[in-house]
């Protein structure tokens, strides 16, 4: 039977797979995709403890549904950064992150006329956990090609010592499980 750790977050109850990161280190997988309640609960209470802003930043791809939800209960826009330039990006503007939960170097990509329409705005970046803080510094980077202002910093959870941080903001702390 697999190993699991109970996650209790915005009055939602989970049990987490452990997986192995490499033979002395196990995370516990959070994943919002799919599961509506959670993220419905998480973004309501995330939305209660940031400070004002005008738009939500977040990383592609398990960042978006919290986005989008936090979007939608806000009615503020957000906008995602995207893994590799799209077709339709009439100027993309790269940055290159390392992940804990990805091997390899992966890259965020949002288009100028995005960036442009973060001028003067109050931003919010969004993800659904912090660890290392590496996608976060990835998209701070990217807002800071704009001359808008990030306000805070946002996640479901912060992972490990994540949780020590005190330039972010966080609904609970999720622990590594070392070997």
């Amino acid at each position: 039977m697999r190993k699991t750790y109970t996650l209790n977050v915005a009055g939602v109850t989970r049990e987490l797979p452990l997986c192995p990161v490499n033979e002395k280190l196990d995370i516990a997988a959070f994943v919002m995709f799919s599961d509506v309640e959670l993220t419905v609960a998480c973004a309501e209470a995330l939305l209660k403890k940031v400070p004002e802003f005008d738009i939500i930043v977040t990383a592609e791809a398990k960042g978006i549904p919290l986005a989008y939800e936090m979007s939608r209960q806000s009615g503020k826009r957000y906008i995602p950064a995207r893994k590799g330039p799209k077709l339709y990006m009439e100027e993309p503007v790269v940055v290159e992150d390392v992940s804990i939960t990805t091997e390899a170097v992966q890259k965020l990509v949002i288009d100028r006329k995005d960036l442009d329409s973060m001028d003067g705005k109050r931003i919010l970046i969004v993800d659904d956990v912090i660890s290392t803080g590496g996608s976060l510094h990835a998209l701070e980077t990217l807002v800071n090609k704009s001359k808008g202002t990030v306000v805070a910093r946002a996640a479901v959870l912060a992972e490990g010592d994540a949780a020590d941080r005190k330039d972010i903001i966080y609904l609970e702390p999720l622990p590594l499980f070392f070997k």
